[in-house]
């Protein structure tokens, strides 16, 4: 099943979910991949968060049973998950600029966010550098932080991990441990289970006593993309177009391994980065 085929799947889940608890690990089955990258797919797709898309659906659900069921509010804050009236005023709030109860009155005007439909288009217009190539398991060493299961705590906290890191003189100290392949500074985000973290590191083989975290990355085969430009926008960009352009057309869909980014040099405003995405060869 393709990676379109798969998101539809998951706004299908959430529309017969939404005054249910939605599980995030029930989204990643029906994705086949992992909760931390589901929630990348979709923002990357989509330009909003999952979490997002989530909370404007129930919202406009909210708001109709406001206005036209004639509900108590503190029964449509319960229905849709919120056990506290105040966080549902808030939330209520943020996306329609009124509280729940003013939703009531006769020419109130009210926001509403449709549900989300995934279809292929071909558009043609991003050229792409890439190639696919078998690697056998590698050892990167460096350090590593947890993932939130909330992408919008992880969009905060990378960045600041990579300045920490930066000001401490570690990137500096891991680019002189670069050995083997992949041959740059590499952001891996790594989920197994429970267990998702982000490592700055290098591929290093015969590194020991370093005092830094080792991961071994599993055998993948790995479509790479080659990109240039200034860091974070060019290479958030190049991600996006992998999943909106490359994908739907590729014969392949996201193998549930590794992603990683790697840094060729150290320049920020040119920089030359690649990122691998691990892959399988799309059922037919």
């Amino acid at each position: 099943m393709d990676s379109i085929k798969r998101l539809n799947l998951v706004v299908e889940y959430i529309e017969d979910n939404l005054s249910e608890d939605i599980d995030y690990k029930k989204i990643a089955d029906i994705a086949s991949c992992s909760v931390y990258h589901i929630q990348i797919m979709f923002a990357f797709v989509t330009n909003t968060t999952l979490s997002e898309y989530i909370r404007h659906r129930r919202m406009t659900k909210a708001a109709v049973d406001l206005s036209h069921d004639n509900e108590k509010v503190i029964d449509v804050a319960l229905k849709y998950g919120y056990e506290s009236p105040t966080a549902f005023n808030r939330a209520f709030q943020s996306v329609h600029g009124i509280a729940p109860s003013q939703a009531k009155y006769n020419a109130v005007s009210l926001k509403c966010y449709p549900r989300i439909s995934f279809k292929f288009t071909i558009k043609g217009d991003t050229e792409m550098n890439f190639r696919i190539e078998k690697k056998e398991a590698f050892k990167i060493i460096g350090v590593s932080m947890p993932l939130s299961q909330e992408i919008e705590d992880n969009f905060k906290s990378i960045p600041k991990f990579w300045n920490d890191k930066c000001s401490e003189g570690i990137i500096e100290k891991l680019s002189g441990l670069i050995k083997n392949e992949p041959m740059g500074v590499l952001g891996a985000c790594v989920h197994e289970k429970d267990n998702m973290r982000y490592f700055i590191a290098v591929s290093n083989k015969d590194a020991i006593n370093h005092g830094f975290d080792e991961y071994k990355v599993p055998a993948s085969t790995w479509a790479i993309f080659t990109g240039e430009g200034i860091i974070p926008t060019a290479i958030q960009s190049l991600i996006k177009s992998i999943y909106t352009d490359w994908f739907p057309t590729s014969g392949f869909e996201y193998a549930n391994a590794v992603e990683i980014e790697v840094y060729l040099n150290d320049e920020h405003q040119n920089s030359k980065f690649e990122v691998w995405i691990p892959v399988i060869k799309k059922d037919k």
